[in-house]
């Protein structure tokens, strides 16, 4: 039985590697899908297009591996909170590829427009935090640091006020005449992307929290709904950690 457990703690310890090396390649995906916006880098598009075949089976087979633990094993307490968690992780990484792939699709279709200095400037600041929360979210997950995992919530705040800063300066530039309407809505888009990745990122940190302390993010909708659902009669509430 020893060596039974043995094994699996081995097969948990390289699944999580595994999580890190995807996380990395997101990382790295953030920085250059902006350079890619910025630039007009069309050949770079296809490449961060193409390469996200690979990001969806990487992300797919941590998840088979994870159900195959589940299967063979029947882990229970933290190891069950480490295997459920790295399948939620492991969606969180694929979907924030999915977005600096969208934020290069949004390239190819501004390719030739300039874009204001102001709101370059902006984009950079959006795609630098955003790259930001996933290193300390990916860093807390590696390292099983719990405060640090919790932390990730509180720093998404700057990225949320840079893109509604960005949105703000959107709107001035078109009623400038300084950016066109086509290029105003794929940038207003773009921003959405980058804010998007950053709240992937908190639910990395929240994941992350959850299976070293099992603390249960809150979900407000899901109480108020459940609220509702116990105050029609239909149903009773169900108690959150």
């Amino acid at each position: 039985m020893d060596e039974l457990r043995k094994t699996f703690h081995h097969e948990l310890d390289a699944i999580r590697d595994e999580v890190v090396r995807l996380g990395a390649s997101v990382i790295e995906a953030i920085p250059r899908a902006t350079a890619v916006l910025l630039t007009g880098d069309l050949e770079g598009a296809d490449y961060l297009v193409k390469a996200d075949d690979e990001i969806d089976s990487r992300s797919i087979e941590i998840e088979d591996k994870c159900f195959q633990q589940l299967a063979l094993q029947a882990p229970v307490a933290g190891d069950l909170r480490q295997l459920v968690a790295i399948i939620k992780i492991s969606s969180e990484l694929e979907r924030s590829a999915d977005l600096c792939v969208n934020i290069c699709k949004a390239a190819r279709r501004i390719y030739g427009h300039d874009i204001d200095p102001v709101l370059r400037g902006l984009i950079s600041k959006m795609s630098e935090q955003a790259q930001q929360l996933y290193i300390a979210a990916l860093d807390a997950f590696e390292t099983n640091d719990a405060p640090k995992a919790a932390a990730i919530d509180d720093m998404d705040s700057f990225l949320d006020g840079l893109h509604r800063q960005f949105i703000q300066e959107i709107f001035e530039s078109h009623a400038r005449e300084k950016i066109d309407l086509q290029v105003a809505v794929q940038l207003a888009v773009v921003a959405r992307f980058y804010e998007r990745i950053g709240d992937h990122a908190v639910n990395v940190g929240e994941r992350t929290n959850f299976l070293l302390t099992g603390w249960v993010p809150e979900s407000k909708g899901a109480a108020r709904f459940q609220a509702k659902q116990a105050a029609s009669g239909l149903n009773p509430p169900i108690e959150t950690q």
